[in-house]
């Protein structure tokens, strides 16, 4: 399907330059959505590999946490954790990766100099109770990490696909729609020529026969 435009030399003109552009445009596309697909490939392998090890130690410490409620009771094990000895607050910036703002996530902690991560004395308290604190306590950059690199994979994934439409509207629409219009322009342009030239034939062939 050609566009609809008057077959002159400058339309012709036009419409070469306008081709020339759509398969820069084309290229650089093609070229972004290859890096962003190679980029998203290796942020899925970390995705999986992370959201095993989280998995295995989220299990851990629920194991962990399980066994404390067994050996101390659901009201002792609720009352030793009721009171934190820290805050967290998330801190949030943007990098850029290839056109796509993902997020950088940082953990701010908020709490006395020195302080435990037991928010509890030892007296009462389990042993499982310890280690489930302490395995959620390392865990937690990790949960952050991975909640960047899910929401960077989310993020990655829209940019591929609108790119990907980008490239497909230039490939099969705007570049094949341009090249049927310069050639039917060119024809047009052939066929007047020839059609001129016919008659220039003519009326020196009728000039010649009066002369």
């Amino acid at each position: 399907m050609r566009l609809n435009v008057n077959p002159t030399r400058m339309e012709l003109t036009k419409l070469k330059k306008r081709l020339v552009v759509a398969k820069r445009g084309h290229k650089l596309l093609k070229d972004k959505q290859d890096e962003l697909m190679k980029k998203f490939i290796d942020l899925i392998k970390k995705n999986n590999e992370l959201r095993i090890k989280v998995e295995e130690e989220l299990t851990e410490s629920l194991k962990e946490f399980m066994m404390a409620k067994a050996v101390m009771g659901s009201e002792m094990l609720e009352e030793a954790i009721i009171m934190p000895s820290e805050t967290i607050s998330l801190e949030i910036s943007k990098k850029n990766i290839m056109s796509v703002n993902v997020p950088i996530m940082k953990f701010i902690r908020e709490g006395s100099e020195g302080a435990s991560i037991y928010p509890y004395g030892y007296a009462l308290t389990s042993a499982e109770l310890d280690g489930a604190i302490n395995k959620l306590y390392n865990i937690l950059p990790q949960l952050l990490e991975l909640a960047e690199v899910e929401k960077a994979c989310q993020l990655m994934a829209d940019e591929i696909e609108k790119t990907r439409r980008r490239v497909n509207a230039l490939e099969y629409v705007m570049i094949p729609q341009l090249q049927e219009t310069i050639k039917y322009i060119t024809m047009k342009l052939e066929e007047n020529e020839r059609g001129n030239l016919t008659r220039l034939m003519k009326v020196k062939s009728m000039m010649e026969q009066r002369g």
